[in-house]
């Protein structure tokens, strides 16, 4: 009898047609809403909770703690559920409300932290509670096994789904967990496929997507597999992710516009291609939020 983890991986990969500027250019969606948490988010919590528990670093006592901005949050409270272990999320408490209440629903402890620190503090609270209370961290901002489990699932999926045409490969940075991994994968194959990162202009906020300073920047980071980075505005993130459900009837959140906007500006720069995007939840967890008002 198939694990529920077993469905992790292996999401949709579909064209969008109605959007897309470029006939010469075939724009595909990645759509890890289909996962089972409903983000891209599972591969890294599976990858991190499996990881550990195999090298025996965490077991059924350990308190674990992790800081999120809601998807890994999510991924990490169903995953820690079903091998019974407990951990406690931290995360901004300007977050939506479907974020906060499903974490709970699996039994997770959920602490909210001031809404003007961000992910910072967020951070530094897990930090704090790791150094004086006894707890550890998965970090996701850290761990290898973020990224490997992309290299392992998302990147060979996505190669395999093209029949390896994939010229483009567009992701939101976040973690970047998603964008180091299928980076490491994909140029593997063949270096000549472009990685295009996305982040918020300037004064943006974008759920899912950080413009990260400097002492915070994901240890996982690793700016050379990167070819190239496309600052988004937060009005196009959330226009265009208005518009995947509208036109294409994919119903995702405000990263997802994010990694379109990027994507339709790379289909306006090239004349052919293949080029893939991460649609990387659902939209159902921003109905409390403005962006579908």
């Amino acid at each position: 009898m198939a694990s529920l983890l077993d469905f992790v991986g292996n999401t949709p990969l579909v064209e969008i047609k109605n959007i897309n500027p470029n006939p010469k250019v075939r724009l595909l969606a990645k759509l890890e809403g289909h996962n089972p948490g409903g983000s891209v988010k599972d591969r890294a919590a599976f990858s991190m909770i499996k990881g550990a528990l195999d090298r025996n670093e965490i077991d059924q006592h350990t308190k674990l703690i992790e800081p999120t901005s809601g998807n890994t949050g999510i991924a990490l409270a169903m995953i820690a559920r079903l091998y019974n272990l407990n951990i406690e999320l931290v995360m901004p408490e300007n977050s939506t409300a479907e974020r906060v209440k499903t974490m709970r629903a699996y039994g997770a402890k959920v602490t909210l932290t001031p809404a003007e620190g961000s992910m910072e503090t967020a951070i530094d609270y897990a930090r704090q509670k790791v150094e004086e209370d006894g707890y550890v961290m998965l970090n996701q901002f850290g761990n290898p096994d973020n990224y490997m489990a992309h290299y392992r699932t998302t990147g060979p999926e996505i190669w395999r789904d093209t029949e390896g045409t994939v010229t483009h490969f567009v992701s939101a940075m976040g973690t970047t967990g998603t964008i180091m991994g299928t980076s490491r994968f994909l140029k593997e194959k063949n270096n000549n496929i472009q990685i295009v990162g996305t982040q918020p202009q300037e004064g943006s906020r974008i759920p899912g997507i950080r413009r990260w300073p400097e002492a915070y920047l994901p240890a996982i980071f690793e700016k050379e597999r990167v070819d190239q980075v496309i600052d988004v505005s937060q009005t196009d993130a959330e226009n265009n992710a208005r518009r995947l459900a509208k036109e294409e009837g994919i119903f995702s959140g405000v990263s997802s516009g994010g990694a379109l906007t990027a994507a339709l500006k790379v289909a306006e720069q090239i004349e052919e291609g293949t080029i893939v995007f991460i649609v990387c939840d659902r939209g159902d967890r921003y109905l409390s939020s403005e962006l579908f008002s």
